[in-house]
């Protein structure tokens, strides 16, 4: 078994998602810090700031320059972040130009910056996935919504409800939930750019309309630099834990009904000791998913302490922490759409008929 189940060569099968995983892959990792380094040169460039042969020098460099990644692991055991070994290559791939990369700029503003262009991505996938489950559940209450159950409260028999009452106990934290990533995504994750301190010292009184135009540039919201206030990671995680906790709602009951005779899933889960059971696996595996993150999300309220104005021991928590949230979240919302359509019966209908 490797470190972690969500890229595990077989247990990913079930657990993990290639989608959301990919944007967390070195490959898109490196293609958004070197976006952010791209991006900084145009507009410093307009600014006067860089000249415009180095701009377009470095706008040339995603075109041909590979990574000498086997310099970037030694280094980084020695710096903590990929960022120095990175410009260091840069640079050297650039000549006359290099100099002029990375302008007033430090690792975190990069790595960060990079951070929200990938979670960006992840957003709008997860957003596409959950208007999916929606749907998903529209369509079994269309299917089953009229069929009557049995009420629970407090997992006893309480009073007689219609299949359609819970189904909305699960649709409407969902519909919410994806009004508030709308609302996210509507402001705009936003940029990290304040130089070493935070204070754009180098830049001087042309500081904030370079980061007015970097934001502008990529996409994300203008906001005062954020280095060591963490919040907006905390923001994220908490809409992460918040989706795959309603999925593991539906989860838990959808688990509950199958083994009450309630409902009946199809797709798989064979036993190998039993050949006339039918496992309800991905219901199952939507409450692991759901409770794995609730445990990760207090990691990163630890991480909102950022001793002074950089904590390498905060920062280097997240990065620990919310990719595998976010891949969690994702194999969540994969499998939530796949269990509704695997949905065979719900409830009983009216009158036995």
């Amino acid at each position: 078994m490797t470190a972690s189940v969500f890229d595990h060569p077989i247990l990913s099968g079930l657990l993990g998602d290639e989608v959301v995983a990919a944007q967390f892959a070195l490959a898109a990792e490196l293609a958004a810090l070197l976006a952010f380094e791209v991006a900084l040169a145009k507009v410093q460039a307009e600014e006067g700031l860089v000249s415009e042969a180095a701009a377009a020098a470095i706008g040339a460099l995603p075109e041909h320059f590979v990574a000498d990644l086997d310099a970037v692991k030694q280094a980084v055991a020695r710096d903590g972040v990929v960022i120095p070994d990175l410009v260091r290559q840069w640079r050297a791939s650039l000549g006359e130009h290099g100099p002029e990369l990375h302008f007033g700029a430090t690792s975190q503003d990069a790595i960060d910056t990079g951070l929200m262009l990938r979670l960006q991505a992840v957003s709008r996938i997860l957003d596409q996935r959950l208007s999916a489950i929606v749907h998903g559940l529209d369509d079994v209450h269309d299917r089953f919504g009229s069929h009557s159950l049995m009420g629970r409260t407090r997992m006893q028999a309480a009073i007689p409800i219609t299949v359609a009452d819970r189904i909305e106990t699960w649709r409407r934290p969902l519909v919410d939930l994806r009004g508030s990533l709308a609302r996210m995504v509507e402001t705009g994750f936003p940029l990290q750019f304040g130089g070493a301190a935070g204070t754009l010292e180098k830049l001087g009184d042309k500081g904030l309309a370079v980061r007015s135009r970097l934001a502008s540039e990529l996409g994300l919201a203008d906001r005062p630099q954020w280095h060591s206030q963490r919040g907006v990671i905390v923001e994220i995680g908490g809409l992460l834990s918040q989706i795959s906790g309603s999925l593991g709602k539906l989860g838990q009951d959808l688990a509950l009904m199958a083994s009450d005779g309630t409902a009946a899933i199809g797709g798989g889960g064979a036993s190998s000791a039993m050949p006339h059971k039918r496992n309800p696996v991905k219901a199952e595996v939507l409450v692991s998913l759901a409770r794995f993150n609730a445990v990760q999300i207090s990691g990163l309220h630890q991480a909102l302490v950022h001793e002074q104005e950089r904590s390498g021991a905060a920062w280097t928590l997240e990065w620990m922490i919310l990719p595998q949230m976010a891949v969690a979240t994702g194999a969540a919302t994969r499998l939530a759409i796949e269990l509704l359509g695997s949905i065979e019966v719900l409830g009983e209908r009216l009158g036995n008929d």
